[in-house]
């Protein structure tokens, strides 16, 4: 089996096709381009840079590119760096395709969707019921493909459902020790409060922000589709303003990007899911190839710091 680059260690080289995940120029200090290439397969990720960049390397070496790569493994700043020794763009007889090099979800789609479905009928309040079922139905298709962000945390194929899924999981085990929650609110608060991503980002492959992500952002983007489907499905009442109470505040604070704090107790304790289920995302992932006894790379989202695996659990 071939080894994917989460495997190597610092000092040993690499020899191996990777995808360009994403290319960035930058002018050095002597004034000649450089590339900063994001380079990935199913395992994750390394930068690497590629020096003396030539306006053809920007289109050799562009996004969503497969290349053969000869290289060494180097920490840098806290992280694994590749060094390139060489690079060349993929060919016909190297027996690659994009679809080799993509992280995906641990759960199958359909899997995901039955329980997401099986959350939804368990609600009693036919309002929040309805609203949710008819926007999951207009955005399935893409929810179900979509990463939950371009980086950080769930940022591989269908890692939107897969965060959601784990979310209700999460949900249902703290509805039970918390029993004044209302489920249904929760549930659907949970389902939304990301749904606006299918628009706020390009898809499941080389994802970026579109020009409504940026300009809008995916919270102010489903508040709005909340707004619409309740008027589409004729309901009115207090349960559409909470909902989109819920998916306002869900980043917790104005400088997390809430337009306003949670307010509404189900508000709170979906912030606290949504923060738990993407940090342990990011230290399962960080910490997935780290030897007992080992600290990870620093993790940028938790404040930059390293985190250690105790050497007893082996």
């Amino acid at each position: 089996m071939v080894k994917g680059i989460a495997h190597y260690e610092v000092g040993q080289q690499v020899d191996t096709h990777l995808l360009i995940k994403a290319s960035t120029k930058g002018i050095a200090s002597n004034g000649k381009a450089f590339l900063t290439l994001i380079l990935q397969d199913q395992t994750g990720e390394i930068e690497a840079k590629l020096w003396d960049a030539s306006q053809d390397d920007e289109v050799t070496y562009s996004s969503q590119t497969i290349v053969k790569v000869i290289g060494d493994i180097h920490h840098y700043r806290g992280r694994n760096q590749l060094k390139l020794r060489n690079i060349r763009p993929v060919q016909e007889d190297d027996n690659v395709k994009i679809a080799d090099f993509l992280e995906t979800a641990p759960v199958a789609k359909e899997d995901m969707h039955k329980k997401i479905t099986q959350y939804i009928f368990e609600m009693k309040n036919s309002n929040i019921q309805r609203i949710t079922r008819y926007l999951l139905k207009k955005y399935g298709t893409d929810f179900l493909e979509y990463p939950a962000a371009t980086k950080n945390h769930h940022e591989f194929i269908s890692g939107l459902a897969y965060h959601v899924v784990s979310m209700l999981d999460l949900a249902k085990a703290v509805s039970t020790l918390y029993p004044s929650l209302n489920k249904d609110l929760l549930y659907s608060g949970i389902i939304l409060h990301d749904l606006g991503k299918v628009i706020e980002l390009s898809g499941p492959i080389g994802t970026t922000y579109t020009v409504e992500g940026n300009l809008i952002g995916h919270i102010s983007i489903i508040v709005n589709e909340i707004g619409k489907a309740a008027e589409h499905l004729e309901i009115e009442g207090e349960e559409v303003i909470v909902l989109q109470h819920l998916v306002l505040s869900h980043h917790g604070k104005a400088e997390w990007g809430s337009p306003k704090p949670p307010m509404i107790k189900e508000a709170e304790i979906l912030h606290y899911i949504d923060n738990l289920d993407a940090k342990m995302n990011m230290l399962d992932r960080a910490l997935e190839h780290v030897k007992p006894g080992e600290f990870s790379e620093r993790i940028f989202p938790l404040d930059n710091r390293s985190f250690y695996k105790p050497a007893f659990l082996k």
